[in-house]
């Protein structure tokens, strides 16, 4: 073997610690699956309520729904925007891992800050999708689809 080529005990170690950052990436790929989905809710709700004709005066005043949808799809676009970014450093985080080894150069600072980077653009967009189900929430109570229930009620 080469002087230049990692040993297997290298590469068997870089691999271990892949395991967390790629554990990491599948959640983050499941959690964007999801606000793409809630983004696509909201672009059929709104396509429906532009279609409402102006003359239709019962229904109306769902238009005036529109601009909360607006600003729970922009919630959701900077979520996805936030965890594709997660998403390429913990990419970035692996392939450094790997090319150091390769290179046999240290790569736990470099890979620290990148996990660092990918935990941090998670926190923010887990923040843009709490407000955007918390503006949500607060919609589906005003039309009490969501009632409060007191205790008795579970005990019926």
């Amino acid at each position: 073997m080469s002087a230049d080529t990692p040993t297997v005990s290298q590469l068997s170690h870089v691999i271990s610690q892949s395991a967390a950052p790629a554990f990491l990436l599948g959640a983050l790929a499941a959690f964007i699956s999801v606000l793409i989905s809630r983004l696509n809710r909201i672009i059929d709700r709104t396509m429906l309520l532009n279609g409402i004709a102006d003359e239709d005066a019962v229904r109306l005043r769902l238009k005036l729904d529109l601009p909360r949808l607006m600003r729970r799809a922009a919630m959701l676009n900077r979520a996805i925007f936030w965890a594709v970014i997660g998403s390429i450093a913990v990419t970035a985080l692996v392939m450094v891992a790997f090319a150091s080894a390769f290179l046999q150069i240290r790569h736990e600072h470099g890979v620290a800050i990148l996990f660092m980077v990918a935990l941090a653009a998670f926190a923010v967009s887990l923040v843009d999708f709490a407000r955007e189900g918390a503006n949500c929430a607060e919609r589906a109570r005003s039309f009490r689809l969501m009632p409060c229930r007191s205790a008795a009620t579970f005990r019926r």
